[in-house]
């Protein structure tokens, strides 16, 4: 019989322990032994790969929302630019990831190769009705592989506007191929951070936190947009072009973190497992209007009126926020850390703009300081968590991730340069590299 104490997932999955939220963690051991009870091995390695292809798909919906959202959040005349960058990104990580990141976050990527051509052995032991593996093979590495996408998508909005599209899909390709794995291994693959007790759930550092770096080392290289601050101090308003675009992006992200959050509990063949991807929907969701109201309320407040893109990306920094655990807390726990996220977004956003650091979207508050705090948040509702677990991996990964970024976008400037010029920023990147617009009847460079 397996045991909720005792689930452990192999090395070809994020190393993780599966745990309940609340109460529910406490009191499952105390479950009748036929609900801790697993389904057969054959309906258990059907469900469970059922769980990683059906969670992997809304995940990938994450790219349409990602899309949208930067696309309303740039002006008119780079928005065709930014739908390029994400349908590129997406298909260089899945390359990327298949060739070499796979195997360096979870073993020997030779063996990866040799598993999607020639058949994995756990496969091959399934057809022969050996279900030892858990699940289909392939079905792992496309739900880890759509994760690999999303960080590369959280640097593509902060640097909007402002970088040639090859420099950037270079980059891109090496964060997909190196950077993201490698600290991915630490913990997700069993690797140092996991032993000393570094807890990510789903992935405020190793996932969110990583893009927010990375764009954040991005935008102090690259400079801000030709215009945006002008002398004395002044900062010059630049506003999207479509707020609705913007609005259905982020609905079309928080759909997708459903599956980020809970096809994250990495097995879907007992009640209680369904018992604990219930309740983290439940947070994650909650998380997200915590984020909305705190970044509502606040705006009000300080401002004397609404920021609709604030209220957007406080929805965003609850759910970052809750990701590192979303299976541990309470749902009145989860709508307080879902909370400090919106509310770290209504300050960061300014603060960014009087450093003069030009983050287009919002990503690096969203991203890189939502994802900071919900991983030291997991230490308030997670039984195995510590502060100094929880503090190294933070501090290992930024470093790490901020001096390999940094190498990377020099090596790229002094090689095949970042910005456009003066000229083909002014009228758009949309007419300077792809000759087309998002809204041609729109002639005017806005």
């Amino acid at each position: 019989m397996k045991t909720i104490a005792a689930q452990l997932k192999g090395p070809a999955s994020k190393a993780k322990r599966l745990a309940l939220p609340g109460a529910l963690w406490l009191t499952a051991t105390f479950l009748p032994d036929a609900a801790q009870a697993a389904v057969d091995g054959e309906t258990a390695f059907i469900l469970n790969t059922f769980s990683f292809l059906v969670h992997g798909f809304l995940v990938f919906w994450m790219a349409a929302g990602f899309a949208m959202l930067e696309a309303g959040m740039v002006r008119a005349k780079n928005a065709t630019t930014i739908l390029l960058k994400n349908v590129s990104l997406f298909s260089i990580a899945a390359i990327a990831y298949y060739v070499a990141g796979f195997g360096l976050m979870y073993g020997d990527g030779s063996d990866l190769i040799e598993m999607l051509l020639d058949g994995d052995d756990g496969d091959d032991r399934a057809l022969a009705g050996d279900f030892s593996a858990g699940h289909a093979a392939a079905s792992n590495w496309f739900f880890q592989m759509v994760f690999v996408a999303t960080a590369a998508s959280i640097v593509s909005g902060t640097l909007a506007e402002r970088i040639k599209l090859w420099p950037f899909l270079t980059f891109v390709a090496i964060l997909t191929t190196a950077i993201y794995p490698i600290q991915g291994a630490w913990s997700w693959g069993g690797g140092w951070l996991s032993e000393l007790g570094f807890v990510d759930f789903a992935g405020s550092t190793v996932v969110h936190a990583v893009g927010g770096w990375a764009a954040l080392i991005g935008a102090l290289i690259l400079g801000p947009r030709r215009g945006k601050y002008v002398n004395g101090g002044g900062i010059r308003f630049m506003p999207g072009s479509s707020l609705p675009l913007a609005a259905l992006g982020t609905f079309i992200l928080w759909l997708g973190w459903l599956g980020f959050n809970g096809g994250s509990q990495l097995s879907m063949d007992s009640a209680a497992d369904a018992i604990a991807i219930a309740n983290i929907y439940c947070n994650s969701i909650m998380a997200s209007a915590g984020g909305v109201l705190a970044s509502l309320i606040l705006c009000q407040l300080k401002h004397r009126r609404i920021d609709v893109t604030l209220v957007l990306n406080g929805a965003l920094a609850g759910l970052v926020s809750i990701t590192a655990s979303p299976d541990t807390p309470t749902v009145a726990a989860a709508v307080l850390i879902g909370a400090v996220g919106g509310t770290l977004v209504v300050f960061l956003v300014p603060l960014l703009d009087r450093l003069r650091i030009d983050d287009v979207v919002g990503a690096i508050p969203v991203h890189l300081a939502a994802g900071i705090w919900g991983t030291l948040a997991v230490i308030f509702t997670h039984p195995e968590a510590t502060i100094l677990g929880q503090l190294a991996g933070i501090a290992a990964t930024g470093v790490f991730v901020v001096t390999c970024s940094t190498a990377a976008w020099m090596l790229i400037k002094f090689t095949m340069g970042l910005r456009p010029s003066q000229e083909a920023e002014t009228i758009g990147l949309d007419e300077s590299e792809l000759a087309t617009r998002a809204w041609p009847e729109f002639r005017r460079a806005i």
